[in-house]
């Protein structure tokens, strides 16, 4: 028998989610009333960087290896993928063969993307090529 839903089943998720955004907008208005105002004058002192009580060496804007950036990317795209190994190891038995084949040519892409990325360079920090 097939449940129809009704309006008033998603009554809770309406009551929380007006809770949720009457708690943040009455938080920003009360810190914005009550909270401490700012002193609007800058100075050099001010504007110093503060780095627990040592002096500043040099310009903390210093360029990153774009290397640095791609690598980051790369680690969450394949942790991100990763991640789909663990729904298939918890139900593999009821996949059956087809779950297994399935999972072998996912595998099979996720892995010619590893190589691709290895040939292309991407993990080589070798700064001397």
């Amino acid at each position: 028998m097939e449940r129809t839903y009704i309006p008033a089943d998603y009554l809770p998720v309406l009551v929380q989610s007006i809770v949720a955004l009457g708690f943040v907008s009455i938080t920003m208005l009360l810190t914005h009333v009550i909270g401490g105002k700012r002193n609007r004058i800058h100075t050099l002192r001010k504007e110093e960087n503060f780095e627990c009580g040592i002096e500043v060496k040099g310009n903390a804007r210093f360029p990153f290896s774009v290397k640095y950036f791609l690598i980051a990317i790369l680690f969450v795209l394949f942790d991100v993928e990763i991640i789909f190994f663990y729904p298939w190891a918890i139900n593999f038995k009821e996949f059956g063969w087809d779950g297994f084949w399935e999972m072998l040519v996912f595998l099979g892409f996720l892995l010619f993307g590893f190589w691709y990325i290895i040939k292309k360079g991407a993990l080589d920090w070798n700064e001397n090529k």
